[in-house]
């Protein structure tokens, strides 16, 4: 290869680069948006390496952890709350070290693009004493990760490999450079190292805080710290996609640009606050190098005039530290326009359905959260993956039986496939009362149809037994199990009714995969015989984005969007919507 050629990257295809040339074999991720398209770019080196999809995230951390044992380099990759079911291995391997080079990749997300907190994975590394490491563009994603496996082989831990949505989807020039070949690192039993026994532990614990002194004095000549000394009026500290900002708002003022966040260069810090008259410390969400810079004495501005919620900018930059009177024209007012399922969604036929029936539901994460907003507005909470099984066995615990005749758990197949199945086993084994919809549509659908394992299919492309939903309820002992087309609407009505009705554990599998899968090839569409409409809007409560009302009140459905499902024509008593071939 030209060791020079250059391409344009986003940020996680550079970070799947760097895991590549630093010669990683296996890697191990569950889709979670930002973090998604590590794996999906880094299977295209499927040749020279194993890539998959895991379950959950702590089944992709122990993956990579057990690629780590048997001596090679390994990766996994998830999103920052990802982060926090793969925290029990983390932890362990926090004392046990490495064998082969582990990174783990925490992709954060402020703003909330696609989360439900905004969450810092910074403070969940420093409270298991992991380094971590944090690029500011696309070339550095690609650089640093290289530099992580160096470091977590030279000092025998795991690394965190920290980037946020702004550089995972953000697109920047990268140097492309060949694999290197690194030599499978041979194994060795040892018991006192890797087998994680409180008498061990206690001992390791001593090697992980001798480990973090030596970083924090080595880590002040890591090329990936670097010191941009211009006017001394102001310096800033910063890390990340900030620094960018820090470049464009004050192009003049020092930088100490920091590439290892935790723990921190304390002597290069110290050094560069003496040269400065006035230091601000630029980082997003948590004040973590803030509170340890100032924890030593120096005098320090950050969150006294950053915001702590939300992404930064230059322009927040110019305003607190310039006090500049930005002149930004105000964008003109458009109509919102809130997330909405998309036209033929089945998960829109499962919540008109429970809209009807006047049924509250426990929800999960995935598309179907969109059941919580109007005009469907059936789902009543949404917390974590797999919680929606366990929060309605804690409301029947809680209040009884007939408490949640009312209620229904709502899971995907893959979040089911994530955590679900624990949930289900739970309150099989704790006598539980309850209806479980799983709405099967096949996929991964929110974060981009990713396999799973119930779909028959791998990240690597091959065709594998597919795990049997069904099957897997009935052998957890869940006696009352269905699938059910879910645009059969008089159908499900009243399996929804049968179940609810009973004092045990019931599982509605709604089996309809997602539209956009092309599936299924679309051989009709809905139109409306103005003739015979009413114009009683019934055909419009389901919300589907195909249909429109126009202003003599008859409603016209666009046969651009619409693929046929039918929901539509389910809802007319007047026989106002035919199906017309395509």
């Amino acid at each position: 290869m030209d060791e020079q050629k250059k391409v344009m990257m986003l940020g996680n295809e550079a970070i799947a680069r760097g895991a590549y040339e630093a010669g990683v074999k296996v890697s191990a991720a569950y889709p979670g948006t930002p973090s998604t398209e590590i794996s999906e770019n880094l299977v295209k080196y499927k040749d020279e390496l194993y890539c998959e999809w895991s379950p959950n995230e702590k089944v992709a951390m122990e993956v990579a952890i057990g690629a780590s044992f048997a001596g090679v380099r390994a990766l996994a990759s998830m999103k920052h709350v990802g982060v926090n079911v793969a925290a029990d291995p983390l932890y362990s391997m926090s004392y046990i070290g490495v064998t082969g080079g582990l990174v783990l990749v925490a992709a954060d997300d402020p703003g909330l693009y696609s989360s439900q907190n905004e969450q810092d994975s910074r403070m969940v590394a420093r409270a298991a004493q992991v380094p971590v490491i944090e690029p500011s563009d696309s070339q550095e994603a690609k650089e640093f990760i290289k530099f992580a496996y160096d470091m977590s082989e030279k000092y025998d831990t795991p690394v965190i490999f920290r980037t946020t949505t702004r550089l995972s989807h953000s697109q920047g020039l990268v140097t492309l450079n060949d694999r290197l070949n690194i030599e499978d690192k041979p194994y060795e039993r040892n018991i006192a190292k890797n087998v994680m026994m409180p008498g061990n532990a206690k001992k390791r614990h001593l090697v992980v805080e001798e480990r973090e002194k030596r970083l924090i004095e080595d880590s002040c000549d890591f090329p990936i710290n670097r010191v941009e000394m211009n006017d001394t009026k102001i310096g800033v500290i910063t890390s990340g996609i900030p620094y960018q900002y820090v470049k464009e708002a004050l192009p003049n003022a020092s930088v100490l640009k920091l590439g290892l966040v935790n723990p921190l260069p304390r002597k290069m810090i110290e050094d560069f606050a003496k040269k400065v008259d006035k230091l601000i410390i630029f980082e997003e969400l948590d004040p973590l190098i803030e509170t340890q810079v100032k924890s030593w004495g120096i005098k320090a501005i950050g969150k006294e005039i950053f915001t702590i919620q939300g992404e930064y900018s230059a322009n927040m930059l110019r305003k607190a530290v310039l006090n500049e009177d930005l002149d930004i024209k105000e964008a003109a007012e458009v109509p919102g326009r809130p997330p909405i399922l998309c036209p033929g969604c089945p998960h829109r036929s499962a919540f008109t359905v429970l809209s009807k029936l006047k049924i509250h539901a426990a929800g999960d994460i995935g598309c179907y959260t969109l059941g919580a907003v109007p005009p469907l507005g059936v789902i009543d909470t949404t917390v974590c993956m797999g919680s929606s099984i366990s929060s309605l066995h804690g409301m029947e615990k809680a209040r009884g039986k007939e408490y949640i005749k009312n209620w229904v758990a709502v899971i995907g197949d893959s979040t089911f496939m994530h955590t679900g199945v624990n949930s289900l086993m739970n309150m099989v084994y704790n006598q539980g009362t309850g209806t479980v919809m799983i709405l099967d549509n096949s996929t991964t659908g929110m974060t981009g149809h990713q396999d799973h394992a119930a779909t028959g299919k791998t990240l690597q492309g091959d065709e594998v037994p597919a795990i049997n939903i069904p099957e897997l309820c009935r052998a957890i002992g869940v006696k009352n199990v269905y699938e059910i087309n879910v645009f059969d609407v008089e159908g499900l009505e009243k399996l929804i009714k049968q179940e609810l009705a009973k004092d045990e554990v019931s599982v509605i599998i709604t089996k309809t995969p997602c539209v956009l899968l092309n599936k299924t090839p679309i051989t009709h569409t809905c139109q409306v015989d103005e003739e015979k409409c009413k114009k009683c809007g019934m055909c419009m409560k389901p919300g589907c984005p195909a249909i429109t009302r126009l202003p003599n009140g008859v409603t016209r459905i666009d046969t651009t969007m619409c693929n046929g499902c039918g929901l539509c024509k389910s809802q007319c008593k007047f026989g106002a919507i035919v199906d017309v071939p395509v």
